[in-house]
C-alpha cells in the first residue's frame, strides 16, 4: 500500500476544505473582501505554526481563530473611527474582487452591513457567528473569552438593533419572515405533517441541546432534516410560540413557569439550527414574549 496515500490528509488540504466558510465569516464580520482575505491568511499561518494533530474540531478551531482576528481588526478600526472602504465604495478599478462584494450585498444586504458597522465588536461577532452561521453560544463565548450567557446577551442586543434594518435587507434579519418559518415548523410538528417539517428544515439542519437536556433523558445532538423531522413529528403540542430575546422561538411552560425553550436559526427561509435550552440560568436570562395563549 502507498504509505503517503494511507497517511493523514496534508495540512493545506485540511485548511482548503474550510476556506470558503472562513472567508464568508470574515467577510460578514468585516464588510471588506481584502480584510477578509487577510484574516483567512492569518488563520492559515497560525494553523501552520500550531498544526492539526491535537485539534479535535478543525473547523471550529479555525472559526475561533478567524473570529478573534476579526475582533482585533474591528477594535482597531473602532479606535481609529475607520470604515472599510469597500463597504460604501464599489471597486471601480476592475480588480478581482467586485463579484465577491456583489455576493456579500446579495446574501447579507448593504443595509445590514451598515447597521453591523454601528455595533460594538463583541456584539457584531456574537450576532454574525450565531445568527448568520449557527455557531453555538458556547463556541461564540470561547472566541470572546466570556461566558455563554454573556455571549447570548451580546447577540440579543445586536439582534434588536439589526431588526430595525429596512425592508430589502437579508432574510436572517427579517423578523416577520423568520417568525412565519418557525410557526410553520411548530404547526407541522403538532399536526404530524412530515412533509411540512421537511419544507422548512434545511437539509443540513442541526439540533443542539444544552447539558441539562441529556440529564432529563433527551438527546444532545441530531443532524439532518429527516432525523429532526422524525424527532418532532406529532410533538411540540406543549410548546407555545414566543420571541426569545427578540428572535422567534418556542417555550415549554409548566404551572406558568418557564421550563424549557427552543431557539431557531433561520437562513434563506429555512431552519438551519435548533437549540434546545433547559438550563435554568440561561432560561432566567431570556427575555420572553409569548405569541400564543
Amino acid at each position: 500500500m502507498d504509505e503517503e496515500a494511507a497517511g493523514p490528509q496534508p495540512l493545506a488540504e485540511q485548511f482548503e476544505a474550510h476556506r470558503a466558510h472562513l472567508r464568508a465569516v470574515a467577510h460578514r464580520m468585516l464588510g471588506s473582501a481584502e480584510e477578509a482575505d487577510d484574516a483567512v491568511q492569518e488563520a492559515w499561518l497560525r494553523l501552520q505554526r500550531h498544526g492539526s494533530t491535537d485539534v479535535a474540531n478543525l473547523g471550529g478551531w479555525l472559526t475561533t481563530v478567524v473570529g478573534r482576528v476579526c475582533l482585533d481588526v474591528l477594535r482597531r478600526r473602532r479606535a481609529r473611527r475607520e470604515e472599510p472602504l469597500d463597504l460604501h465604495a464599489p471597486n471601480l478599478e476592475g480588480g478581482p474582487e467586485p463579484e465577491h462584494e456583489a455576493e456579500l450585498a446579495d446574501s447579507v444586504g448593504l443595509a445590514l452591513l451598515v447597521v453591523l458597522d454601528t455595533l460594538t465588536p463583541p456584539e457584531r461577532l456574537a450576532f454574525v457567528l450565531h445568527d448568520l452561521f449557527a455557531v453555538p453560544f458556547d463556541e461564540v463565548a470561547a472566541v470572546l473569552d466570556r461566558s455563554p450567557a454573556a455571549a447570548r446577551q451580546l447577540a440579543s442586543r445586536a439582534r434588536r438593533r439589526v431588526q430595525g434594518v429596512p425592508a430589502g435587507a437579508a432574510d436572517p434579519t427579517d423578523a416577520r419572515r423568520r417568525q412565519e418559518v418557525v410557526q410553520a415548523f411548530l404547526a407541522a410538528a403538532r399536526g404530524g405533517d412530515f412533509a411540512g417539517l421537511l419544507a422548512v428544515l434545511d437539509p443540513d439542519v442541526v439540533l443542539r441541546a444544552d447539558a441539562a437536556v441529556p440529564d432529563l433523558g433527551g438527546l444532545q445532538r441530531l443532524s439532518g432534516d429527516q432525523a429532526i423531522a422524525r424527532a418532532f413529528l406529532g410533538k411540540a403540542r406543549a410548546t407555545r410560540a414566543a420571541l426569545l430575546d427578540g428572535a422567534p422561538g418556542a417555550v415549554f411552560l409548566l404551572g406558568g413557569r418557564l421550563r424549557g425553550a427552543l431557539e431557531f436559526v433561520v437562513s434563506g427561509g429555512r431552519i438551519t439550527a435548533v437549540d434546545v435550552v433547559f438550563d435554568p440560568l440561561v432560561l432566567d436570562a431570556l427575555d420572553v414574549v409569548l405569541l400564543e395563549d
